[in-house]
């Protein structure tokens, strides 16, 4: 019997012990290659020495005090954030949900500013936004959504890369205060918006007086090769979400506004309290401050354009290899087939990684890895291809 309640399905049968890098060992000793990090969490790989350091340290200091108080660690990573993001100001939880749960909630009051009491906020088909309430209502995948309804109203869902299909529907609907997206889908297959798209909704929420909220909770802190995908798409958000790899494993969320989103959240109209603690937040800092001084982004960047550009010449002229796409670290390779039966030969080959969409092999590794366990990745995932295709 487990006492664990059963919310995921196919776990896979092994328990990790340790970690040191990009590798794992499980509890019969076994080593894994790890391409999934704890889906793009631990982007510094595993017992990195300054964040282990500086937890110990943090720790035998202060871990909590409430929010009720001034908090020093809290402020300094929130000036970070402020300056690598060119955001104003951060609103911290403890994950992505409840950092997308925020922006949603600022919405709300937006509307109220404009006077729009059943007020309407835009998303993508097959978005992923989280799973509380609200944000699973925002997701755009009836699998994360069914049997939780009455979900939360007044969410559109839209095909990303559709212009003229978003346009059609702001002619028509007055009640739009937002536009939520993903910029890079993860849990939707390593879907890419195009940057014409992407700055088509930023000149329509300039030109309508509408929120752009981007979803960085996958793809920010370094995965694409950037702080945050949309300095690819030289845009600015309204609101920008952030968590997974903000605590390299420690649970964090961030809220980012600027501009017309700033001073939305007022005292008394939202808050937490195990959010931005003294121990996330010295570390949190740290996680940034090591990518900085380790060069991690220029690596996610080199390493993500040779990995991507081995998987095209590996997998070249295999007719089952549908595509190659992503972005730095963010790497999805689809298949022309349901791929779920592919995960337990991932045990036997060592390597960790997920699938997306139901045929899309998504890739994650720490921003840390090397050439040669880029060249081990595709080795490995060759293997693993291979024999479930030959089965």
């Amino acid at each position: 019997m487990s006492y664990i309640m059963p919310t995921y399905f196919n776990q896979m049968p092994i328990m990790f012990d340790h970690g040191k890098g990009a590798w794992l060992w499980d509890t019969e000793g076994k080593q894994y290659l790890d391409a999934l990090a704890g889906i793009a969490v631990c982007s510094l790989g595993h017992a990195h020495p300054r964040i282990s350091k500086k937890i110990a340290e943090q720790a035998a200091k202060l871990i909590h005090s409430s929010n009720t108080f001034l908090n020093k660690e809290q402020m300094n990573l929130a000036e970070k954030l402020c300056h690598i993001s060119g955001m104003d100001q951060v609103y911290f939880g403890n994950s992505g949900a409840e950092a997308n749960e925020s922006a949603i909630k600022m919405t709300r009051l937006y509307a109220k500013k404009k006077n729009i009491s059943h007020p309407t906020v835009i998303t993508l088909k097959n978005s992923f936004h989280g799973r509380t309430m609200a944000t699973l209502s925002a997701t755009g995948a009836e699998r994360i959504q069914t049997g939780f309804e009455p979900l939360v109203s007044n969410f559109v869902h839209l095909e990303m890369n559709d212009l003229a299909g978003l346009e059609a529907y702001l002619k028509q609907d007055q009640t739009v205060v937002a536009i939520m997206l993903e910029l890079i889908q993860g849990d939707g297959g390593i879907s890419i918006a195009k940057p014409e798209y992407v700055r088509a909704i930023r000149e329509l929420c300039d030109r309508l007086d509408l929120l752009m909220i981007v979803d960085e909770v996958q793809t920010g802190i370094g995965r694409t090769g950037k702080w945050f995908a949309y300095q690819h798409y030289d845009i600015m958000p309204d609101i920008m979400t952030s968590a997974k790899a903000l605590g390299n494993g420690l649970p964090v969320g961030a809220c980012l506004a600027r501009g017309k989103a700033n001073n939305l959240f007022g005292p008394g109209k939202h808050g937490t309290t195990f959010g931005g603690t003294h121990l996330v937040c010295a570390t949190s800092l740290e996680v940034l401050n090591t990518m900085e001084g380790e060069a991690i982004l220029a690596n996610a960047e080199k390493i993500g354009l040779y990995l991507k550009d081995k998987l095209t010449q590996t997998f070249a002229g295999n007719p089952h290899v549908i595509e190659i796409r992503g972005k730095g670290l963010m790497i999805g390779i689809e298949l022309d087939r349901p791929a779920m039966a592919i995960m337990p030969l991932t045990l036997k080959h060592g390597l960790l990684f997920n699938i997306v969409a139901n045929k899309v092999i998504r890739l994650l590794p720490p921003l840390i890895i090397t050439q040669q366990e880029a060249d081990e990745i595709v080795k490995r995932l060759k293997l693993i291809v291979d024999e479930f295709l030959a089965a």
